[in-house]
Parts: C-alpha cells; sequence; structure tokens
C-alpha cells in the first residue's frame, strides 16, 4: 500500500486485518510492527497509537478467532431448524462459508497453539464449546447423551482433519459430498427440499475453491 496521507494512523481495525494476513500467511512469528507498518504505508509509531505492544495485537486477533469461528459455529448450532436433518445444513454451512468459519485463521491458530501454552490453553476451550454446542444440537431432537457426544465428535473432528490437512478439493465436490455428510453424522437423510434451500444459499460460490 502506498504511503498515506500525514497524520492517518489507520485503524485498530485495519492494523488487526493486516496482521490477520501474516498470520496465515506465514505464522505467528510472522505478525511483528515492522513488516505491518510496511505493509500498511503507515509508520511504526502509528502502531502505538492503537495497541500498547505487540501482546496487545495478538490478544486482538486471538479475540477475532474465537468470536468468529467459535461464535459463529455455536450459532449455527442454534439456528431454528425443523428437523436433524436441518439442522445439520445449519451447521455445515460453516465447513463451506468462510465467513462464518475461516479454516485458514483456523490452521494459523492451531499452528501457533504449538509452540504458546496460552494459546493452546484457548484452542482447547474452543474445541470443547464447539463440540459443547453440537452436542446440544443432537440432544435437542432427542439423541441420548452418549450418542449426541459420539455424533458430536465424529463431526467436528472430520471437519479439524479436513483443516489439518488442508485440504483442496474444489467447492462443487465438497458441495456434491453435502447431503451424504448429513446422512452420515445425523442418520438422517436430509430432504430434497432442505439441499435446495442449502444448495440455494451458498449458489454464489459455485465454482470457488473449497479450502480447508
Amino acid at each position: 500500500m502506498a504511503k498515506t496521507e500525514r497524520g492517518w494512523r489507520g485503524t485498530p481495525e485495519l492494523w488487526l486485518d493486516a496482521a490477520y494476513g501474516l498470520l496465515v500467511e506465514g505464522g505467528v512469528e510472522a505478525v511483528k510492527v515492522m513488516p505491518l507498518a510496511d505493509r500498511l504505508g503507515l509508520s511504526r509509531t502509528s502502531f502505538y497509537w492503537h495497541f500498547p505492544d505487540r501482546e496487545a495485537l495478538l490478544a486482538g486477533l486471538i479475540a477475532r478467532w474465537r468470536s468468529k469461528n467459535t461464535g459463529n459455529l455455536v450459532a449455527r448450532c442454534e439456528a431454528p431448524a425443523a428437523a436433524i436433518s436441518e439442522a445439520m445444513l445449519n451447521l455445515i454451512d460453516c465447513w463451506v462459508d468462510p465467513e462464518l468459519f475461516d479454516s485458514r485463521l483456523e490452521f494459523a491458530m492451531r499452528t501457533w497453539s504449538q509452540t504458546d501454552a496460552a494459546v493452546a490453553t484457548a484452542m482447547a476451550e474452543a474445541d470443547a464449546a464447539r463440540v459443547a454446542a453440537i452436542a446440544a444440537l443432537f440432544r435437542r431432537f432427542g439423541y441420548d447423551g452418549t450418542e449426541s457426544d459420539t455424533r458430536a465428535r465424529t463431526l467436528y473432528l472430520t471437519q479439524v482433519g479436513y483443516i489439518a490437512l488442508r485440504s483442496d478439493e474444489s467447492f462443487d465436490v465438497r458441495m456434491a459430498r453435502i447431503p451424504a455428510y448429513a446422512l452420515i453424522f445425523s442418520g438422517v437423510a436430509p430432504t430434497s427440499a432442505e439441499v435446495a434451500a442449502f444448495l440455494d444459499r451458498h449458489a454464489v460460490r459455485s465454482g470457488a475453491a473449497a479450502g480447508p
């Protein structure tokens, strides 16, 4: 980015956006003040107008990840649904829409957690909260406690595997598998109307890369 006009220091969100870019591209070690300033075309001192230090910026990234990935997953688990098959597709929205669940950020956070005990704790808490939300979804539709927990772990760990392996299947291939995944995870096949509604709300992304 070209040098900006004198006096402009950016905004906290602008600096966080740039930090996000460095994190997903090069890991947490790449998130440093000078590279951020260079990327934004701002001075190093402009960073300290918004954040007292690098650790505060990193805390902001953790908060953004927690709000987006865990917050949206829990919200999709709690979304209204008439049947478990519809509820499955509500949750699977997260796996195909990066605006709901950012797999690139998730991969970066999991990598970061391997070298930072505090981030590892945050990741463990997120995993537990997500599995609990998915298990609650199953209980809502009459599955008993053990089955709900087991199905929740099966579903969640499948997606974690996609992220860990950085699956590069196309979006169209991923979408074609969704009805079968919904059946496998819940034991109930989605109706043609439910599948049509799911495909319709993601049609704008047809032909795109699915990502992990």
